[in-house]
């Protein structure tokens, strides 16, 4: 009879997993990521007490991103924590042809550095780690992505934020500069096919 309660809650948990994405999933255009979870330790009066921290990042892969934290007693309510954290903070970036960024942009936040470049079609994501989630989430398809700071995912995360943030598409910048779009088009076409420009 000890075995009937075990496998009534292995089933529970089994039916917990299963219904946990289409809880998350009724908005099919949100991709969820998990990042990183790590155990923390609390010492209390009776000793240790044991608690998961997660970081996810979420995403609609049309120019929405976010991230988020979220500390529990187990991994599935962490995870949960982080995804509503997550879905709150989330930012809308312009995209380039709905796949790479409008121009290079760098990030610091902390010892973390980052550095993104636009790249031609067919070229993939280059990036690693928390840096790959973000961008993948994002919908970017083309970006060149490289490191060269500290490798804690919570500082890497918050740094390609600061770099994703002050992107910005020609639509912004005529407005805010009260040109036409078509007038700052030709200008970046023509500086960028003037081989002085280039040699120099």
């Amino acid at each position: 009879m000890a075995q009937q309660p075990q496998r009534g809650g292995g089933d529970r948990n089994r039916r917990d997993n299963r219904n946990a994405p289409p809880v998350e999933g009724p908005d099919s255009d949100i991709v969820e990521k998990l990042v990183h979870i790590n155990r923390v330790a609390a010492t209390v009066k009776g000793g240790r007490r044991f608690s998961f921290a997660a970081l996810m990042v979420v995403g609609d892969g049309k120019g929405r991103v976010g991230f988020g934290h979220g500390k529990a007693r187990e991994v599935p309510e962490a995870i949960r924590k982080a995804t509503e954290e997550a879905k709150k903070t989330m930012i809308r970036v312009p995209l380039r042809e709905n796949r790479t960024l409008h121009h290079d942009g760098n990030g610091r936040w902390g010892a973390g550095k980052i550095m993104m470049r636009a790249a031609p079609p067919g070229t993939g994501v280059i990036a690693g780690g928390p840096m790959r989630a973000v961008l993948e989430t994002l919908g970017v398809q083309d970006v060149v992505g490289k490191s060269t700071g500290s490798s804690n995912p919570y500082n890497m995360i918050r740094a390609t934020f600061e770099a994703l943030k002050v992107q910005s598409s020609p639509r912004q910048v005529a407005s805010k500069r009260g040109k036409k779009v078509a007038d700052l088009m030709g200008r970046r076409n023509d500086g960028a096919s003037a081989p002085e420009a280039v040699e120099s």
